[in-house]
């Protein structure tokens, strides 16, 4: 599906970077595994991309410092030719009620899930530009996809920074995606649910956590990173070639609003 094109998953050493970049590879790209702490799971999933026959190692790199996106995407244009692929994935949290956030909390959210978002795909979008289309590799020059999340949309209490990131990322993609794609460049979103990583693991690791979870699921179960994984590596391919500034929600039905099921 993705034979003979690069691409780059950003923080992809855990959770659902790590699955996309892993699918990604099973589909034939070559990839880089961004990280930026615990080495050792990068080069962990380096080697299970490198089963599959195709290129891949490890870059660490913090996203939301300019100089270090810029030579991520530098190295991985001198080593593998080019960039066809960028999954713009890292993200964290700080949780604090809006009262006893503090700046530093506020601040460093921002920074990386909308701030370095914006980098990656700045510099994606300028090698797509340089090279233009290669048809026998892709009919787009290349495609962006931003990792968002139901927050982009969905308001959630004591998590402000959070949200006002997801927010801005769902306008940072769709604009992004209005100036680009006269020049063939594809640019949309993926938007998780509740989905088993490192990041949320409070919500879903005990029987009662999980019960309470899945009362926002319509569809009554926990995703797993595969399930992101596999939306975008469709979603990177020209299977979905007319797909252009959209977000695609993966999340058990979330945001349909379960709460009004009966009525309200």
């Amino acid at each position: 599906m993705l034979r003979g094109q690069k691409a780059l998953v950003t923080g992809a050493n855990s959770g659902i970077g790590k699955a996309t970049a892993i699918s990604l590879g099973r589909a034939g790209a070559d990839v880089v595994v961004n990280y930026v702490c615990e080495p050792q799971a990068a080069e962990a999933v380096v080697a299970q991309i490198k089963s599959y026959g195709v290129r891949a190692y490890a870059h660490e790199a913090d996203v939301s410092q300019e100089d270090q996106v810029v030579s991520m995407v530098d190295r991985m244009v001198e080593e593998l030719g080019t960039l066809d692929i960028m999954v713009a994935n890292a993200g964290l949290q700080r949780d604090a009620t809006a009262t006893e956030m503090t700046f530093a909390q506020w601040q460093k959210v921002l920074d990386v899930n909308l701030t370095g978002q914006f980098l990656c795909a700045r510099a994606a979008a300028k090698e797509f530009v340089r090279r233009g289309v290669v048809p026998q590799v892709s009919r787009s020059a290349g495609k962006i996809v931003c990792m968002s999340s139901v927050h982009q949309i969905i308001p959630w209490s004591g998590h402000a920074n959070y949200a006002a990131s997801k927010g801005g990322v769902l306008m940072l993609m769709q604009t992004l995606a209005q100036e680009l794609a006269p020049q063939g460049i594809r640019v949309n979103a993926v938007a998780p649910g509740a989905i088993r990583t490192p990041i949320n693991r409070d919500a879903w690791d005990t029987a009662a956590a999980e019960a309470d979870l899945l009362q926002l699921i319509p569809y009554r179960r926990v995703g797993d990173p595969e399930d992101i994984a596999n939306a975008v590596t469709l979603l990177a391919s020209d299977l979905m070639d007319y797909v252009v500034g959209t977000t695609l929600y993966v999340d058990g039905g979330m945001t349909l609003f379960p709460g009004f099921a009966t009525g309200g």
